[in-house]
């Protein structure tokens, strides 16, 4: 480890740009007298960035480096805190930034019971979830007062566990009892119920041997965000697919996923879309994709490498009634590479969160005639008035 004095030389800015520099106030009233780098060389204090003009200067290897930021000490104390003031700070806290997302119910099995207290709303660092991505989890709709698909995601995210190696901490009808209730606390009859299953808390080793118990989780969300469901540019994904062991794994080790979202923003683009390690079409982010085809088949890629989703296997059930009616010759589910994907007449994103959405141009090719398509919309219809007034199968009411 670079010695404290090394350290603090790398981090000051050249001769001259300190001219300029103003001391930084401490962002907390009590300061301590005795403040220093500690002799292993290690800081005792947070750092504060100081903005100073683009420059150029050396550094102890003579290379040149452009500076934009130069990093310099900021002091103050921390204080020590209770429980109550750990909580009224971290609600206090949340009051702070404005989310289009409100929590309003969680139920944990820690803690035996539901809260309505956003601030309350935590769980262990030591839950191997937290600190090693043991854990899966899976989301259902909440429309009018209906849970949609409990029963498919419940499946779901109980296969999951299973491929997790995660012994789930209820039966399967205790979960679907305890993840309605939580709804009905909420009061909430518009918004989604995320859940999640770890290996729990215990120790912050990799094996989850220490570890008390298995968890539930689960929370009520009421999004404010207003329903959009244009057409959409996406682009082909970069960041590395998962291996099909853990792509049809709904787990919390979302990493690359995340990555993909984020390039896709970068180059102005809702999603990017992954290819498997044949090159065929695999998934987005957080989505399926479907095709239509010239020749008017709607083609779906197979679930074996990628997650299995329940919103797109249920547009391939109320697809049927389109290639009854002749909308569509036929569906498909199977392979198709990014050419044929390309020159395909329609383009479309299946989630739960998207529902139905067109993609209009993909990387630079533009989709169809580059407008939301006619199938895309009349499948969006199709799964807007399943999920209000579909058979009892996919919608199961919640008591208030």
């Amino acid at each position: 480890m670079a010695s404290s004095r090394t350290l603090a030389n790398s981090i000051s800015p050249p001769p001259s740009l300190q001219s300029g520099l103003t001391p930084q106030p401490p962002i907390s009233p009590f300061v301590s007298r005795n403040l220093s780098f500690s002799r292993n060389g290690s800081l005792n204090l947070p750092l504060k960035t100081q903005n100073f003009p683009s420059n150029v200067f050396k550094d102890s290897s003579q290379a040149q480096v452009s500076v934009e930021t130069v990093v310099t000490p900021q002091l103050f104390d921390v204080p020590l805190l209770s429980s109550s003031e750990v909580i009224e700070r971290f609600r206090k806290s949340r009051e702070t930034y404005k989310s289009k997302q409100k929590y309003l119910a969680m139920y944990s099995s820690l803690f035996g019971g539901i809260t309505t207290d956003p601030a309350a709303m935590v769980i262990p660092m030591d839950d191997h979830m937290v600190h090693r991505g043991h854990g899966v989890f899976d989301t259902a709709a909440i429309v009018d007062g209906y849970l949609y698909e409990l029963d498919q995601h419940l499946d779901r995210i109980i296969g999951s566990a299973a491929m997790a190696k995660i012994n789930i901490p209820f039966n399967r009808e205790s979960i679907k009892k305890i993840l309605i209730q939580t709804v009905g606390a909420s009061k909430c009859r518009n918004g989604s119920l995320r859940y999640w299953l770890s290996a729990g808390p215990g120790d912050f080793q990799l094996s989850p041997s220490g570890c008390h118990e298995s968890s539930l989780h689960a929370i009520v969300i009421q999004d404010e965000s207003p329903s959009n469901y244009k057409g959409i540019k996406a682009v082909t994904s970069s960041i590395p697919i998962k291996p099909p062991q853990f792509a049809v794994m709904k787990s919390v080790n979302y990493l690359p996923n995340v990555l993909s979202k984020m390039e896709a923003e970068e180059n102005d683009a809702y999603a990017a879309i992954w290819l498997d390690d044949e090159g065929y079409i695999a998934e987005g982010p957080n989505m399926n994709v479907a095709f239509i085809t010239k020749e008017k088949e709607l083609v779906m890629p197979r679930f074996d490498k990628i997650l299995s989703g329940c919103t797109a296997k249920r547009v391939l059930v109320l697809a049927e009634g389109l290639v009854k009616e002749g909308k569509i010759r036929g569906i498909r589910v199977g392979g198709m590479t990014v050419e044929e994907g390309k020159q395909a007449d329609e383009m479309m994103l299946i989630g739960s969160g998207v529902l139905v959405r067109a993609v209009t141009q993909w990387d630079d090719q533009v989709v169809g005639d580059g407008n939301e398509g006619p199938i895309a919309r009349t499948l969006l219809n199709l799964i807007l008035q399943d999920m209000k007034s579909g058979p009892a199968t996919v919608r199961i009411p919640v008591t208030y």
